[in-house]
């Protein structure tokens, strides 16, 4: 099953984003074994200052396949081995493609988060966009680690 991001923003050269490529890396490498390969990394950018609506357009349109979560604050609050096991259900049901959306500064429109698989949240906490991104590939890598049940995760 491929994974892909696709998310409001660009983001630029600096530790976030070098953290980022990390992660996603080793989320690649461990993941393949396991039938989960990094798929596409797609930002995209409102510039005509539609909101969230115009986000939600511009996302639709470039999601992989039907099936995608959105990371929202409302959404549920999961374990690392939670995350890992939704993950490869999904992959083991067939779905070839998985999309994780993050939204803009004004978070997921309502339509958006309505049609997703599931919502998942890091926390009654409000995260900024470039740390979400970083914290959401670590926990792709982490997933990987714990169905190949490297000692990555420790419990």
């Amino acid at each position: 099953m491929k994974v892909h991001l696709c998310v409001v923003g660009r983001l630029k050269k600096g530790p976030e984003k070098a953290l980022l490529d990390d992660y996603l890396r080793r989320f690649d490498k461990t993941g393949r074994g396991l039938g989960l390969s990094l798929g596409q990394v797609v930002e995209v950018e409102d510039r005509k200052g539609g909101g969230m609506a115009a986000e939600a357009e511009l996302i639709r349109a470039r999601l992989p396949g039907a099936v995608f979560w959105v990371m929202d604050e409302r959404g549920e609050i999961m374990t690392s081995p939670e995350f890992a096991e939704r993950l490869g259900a999904q992959r083991d049901r067939g779905i070839g493609d998985l999309a994780l959306v993050i939204g803009g500064a004004d978070g997921i429109d309502p339509g958006l988060r309505a049609d997703a698989g599931s919502a998942i949240s890091f926390g009654k906490m409000v995260w900024p966009h470039m740390l979400a991104r970083v914290m959401l590939s670590e926990q792709l890598y982490r997933a990987a680690s714990i169905l190949a049940g490297s000692p990555y995760h420790r419990v």
